[in-house]
This record gives structure tokens, C-alpha cells and sequence, in this order.
């Protein structure tokens, strides 16, 4: 399998390719915020091609480059229905004005060909499977992609901004909630393998086991879990 991701755009959101391997087909994950142009340098290094674009969640620094992305490929996207309204009211989604500097190569909108997820939906795309878990908490519609373990490779995970390498999303936007995020994190997180491989929406990957460990949210909801320390997990580090 192939997995080439990128930091794009103000916010340094992780957008990734994904393909059984090079000269295939493959999905796009995340093209947020002038991410078209490494979309397109990725494509042609590995000689790939679209098939769909499938988002972790609507806001912007996800979702930036979606219109043109769709639209150079002519691919559908994929996006949970309560997060939709994003692609077209993104200030409504951060709760105040998005800056017209910063965002001066944003295309507002939804692609032509716009698909919604449910939770539990398998998506079969490029010859792979997308497992999707709704991960509320960060956005009311985050989800999540899981893809099996295949030979001599361990399951990933892709957590968009439910969970980093030693943090969790932030729930101070409009439409999260601290105690929906917890939920998530030990519905949707605790009972995967440590070996899973989590490619989240910022910084580096890591892995379960890892965050299981070391992360101060997901290892004290693991004790409370296991029958350790009662208590909620810490908030959210600055």
C-alpha cells in the first residue's frame, strides 16, 4: 500500500494519497487549504489517479480545496451530513470571519458530485476498504477511516482531528463538545490494536499502542477502562 501525505496550506493540515501502490488508482484524503497543487505534484510522482475524495470533518483547513480538487478529476466527494453545511457557510463553522488575506485562494462551495457517510459505512474504493466510525466531538459530523491490516502491514487509521500524537482535537469551536470527544476517543479509539497506525489531521503520525501509553487523554480514559482511577480525562492542552 501507498501512503503519501503532505502539510498544506496556513494550518499545516495533513492531507493524504492513498493507493494499493504506484500506477494505481487512489483516494484522496483532506485537501484543505492550497493543498491542490501538492495534490497534484503527488499524483504525477506516483503516476496515480482519483477516484474520490473522502473528509475527515468540514472545516476549512480540511476541506479548502475540495471544489477544485473534485472538479480537476472530476472524482465525487465524501462528507457526514452534519457537517456539510461547511463547504458552503465555513464562517458559521469557526464562528467568526475567516480572513480574506489568509484565505484569498479558498473556492466556497460544494463539488458537483457531493456523497454522504453514515457511521458503520464501508467505503470500496481503489481496491481498498474504508471502515467509517462517526467521532463526534471536534465537529458534530467528524469521522474517522480505518483500513485493515494486510500482509506484513498493520492496520491505519485515519483520525482527522479526533486524535494527535500526544493531544486530542480542539472542542472550544462552534459544534464541539468536550464530553462527545471523550466518547469518541474510547468508543472509536481504545478498542483498535496498539500496532494501528494513526495518521491524524496535524503533526506526526504515531500509533495506538503509543497514545494508549503516552497520550495524558487517551491513556487515563485506557485506566478508567481497565478499572484504575475513576475520573475524566484532562482537558485539552493548550
Amino acid at each position: 500500500m501507498l501512503v503519501a501525505g503532505f502539510p498544506a496550506g496556513a494550518w499545516g493540515t495533513n492531507c493524504y494519497l492513498v493507493a494499493p501502490g504506484p500506477g494505481e488508482e487512489c483516494v484522496i484524503i483532506d485537501p484543505g487549504h492550497r493543498a491542490a497543487d501538492g495534490v497534484a505534484e503527488t499524483l504525477a510522482r506516483h503516476r496515480l489517479k482519483p477516484v474520490a475524495v473522502i473528509l475527515t470533518h468540514g472545516h476549512i483547513d480540511h476541506v479548502a480545496s475540495v471544489v477544485p480538487v473534485c472538479g480537476a478529476h472530476d472524482v465525487p466527494a465524501w462528507i457526514h451530513p452534519r457537517d456539510r453545511y461547511m463547504l458552503s457557510d465555513p464562517e458559521k463553522a469557526l464562528g467568526r470571519a475567516i480572513g480574506a488575506p489568509l484565505m484569498g485562494e479558498l473556492t466556497v462551495g460544494e463539488p458537483d458530485d457531493l456523497r454522504e457517510l453514515t457511521d458503520g459505512h464501508v467505503l470500496e474504493l481503489a481496491g481498498m476498504e474504508f471502515s467509517v466510525a462517526h467521532a463526534p466531538g471536534h465537529t458534530k459530523g467528524s469521522v474517522t477511516y480505518r483500513m485493515p491490516e494486510g500482509p506484513e502491514l498493520p492496520p491505519v487509521f485515519f483520525s482527522g482531528d479526533l486524535l494527535f500524537a500526544g493531544s486530542i482535537g480542539r472542542t472550544d469551536l462552534p459544534g464541539g463538545d468536550h464530553d462527545e470527544m471523550m466518547d469518541s476517543l474510547a468508543r472509536v479509539c481504545l478498542p483498535l490494536d496498539d500496532e494501528t497506525v494513526v495518521l491524524s489531521g496535524h503533526g506526526p503520525q504515531t500509533t495506538i499502542g503509543r497514545e494508549r501509553a503516552g497520550n495524558p487523554y487517551l491513556s487515563r480514559l485506557a485506566a478508567g477502562a481497565a478499572g484504575g482511577v475513576p475520573g475524566s480525562a484532562p482537558r485539552r492542552l493548550p
